[in-house]
């Protein structure tokens, strides 16, 4: 005997939170706090050796990535 069909989920973004701006500047630019902590360790990175920086700028490359994605889907 065979189980009754049962659909999948719907198409569409993946559950799961959604990223949320942290607050907004005196410009009105929404922030976003994963971005935020990209930025500022790019920034920095700019005091260290050259060979201590790409770690720093990969890392905040990765955050970048993963954050747009997410945003993405929401």
């Amino acid at each position: 005997m065979s189980a009754p069909f049962r659909p999948g989920p719907p198409p569409g973004p993946r559950p799961g939170p959604s990223p949320r701006p942290v607050g907004v500047d005196d410009d009105g630019a929404v922030r976003h706090p994963a971005v935020d902590a990209a930025v500022q360790a790019m920034a920095n990175a700019a005091a260290l050796s050259p060979a201590d920086q790409i770690p720093q700028y990969e890392a905040a490359y990765q955050t970048l990535r993963e954050t747009l994605a997410t945003i993405d889907q929401a």
